[in-house]
């Protein structure tokens, strides 16, 4: 995977979903994920990664597309996974 290249300084939000006994409420509820942090990819990771591992699931990071490793909005797997690849980039 040497030729994947992540740019890590794209402009991204940090949002979490509002929670009820630790489970996010249902967008069907009315609920949308609110704003934690506005920054760059990585201190956006940065700013997941510091969160309890058994609240990270309500998390999301909303950033422009890029290969196919960076969607538009990842899910807490998909930040954990880039956040063990940014180690090796």
């Amino acid at each position: 995977m040497t030729d994947v290249k992540i740019n890590f300084d794209a402009p991204a939000v940090l949002r979490k979903w509002p929670s009820l006994n630790g489970q996010p409420v249902s967008a069907t509820l009315g609920a949308r994920p609110y704003l934690i942090v506005e920054g760059t990819l990585d201190e956006c990771i940065r700013q997941f990664m510091s969160k309890p591992t058994s609240q990270q699931h309500l998390y999301e990071i909303h950033t422009a597309p890029q290969h196919t490793l960076v969607t538009a909005v990842l899910s807490a797997e998909q930040v954990v996974e880039l956040a063990r690849l940014r180690e090796f980039l």
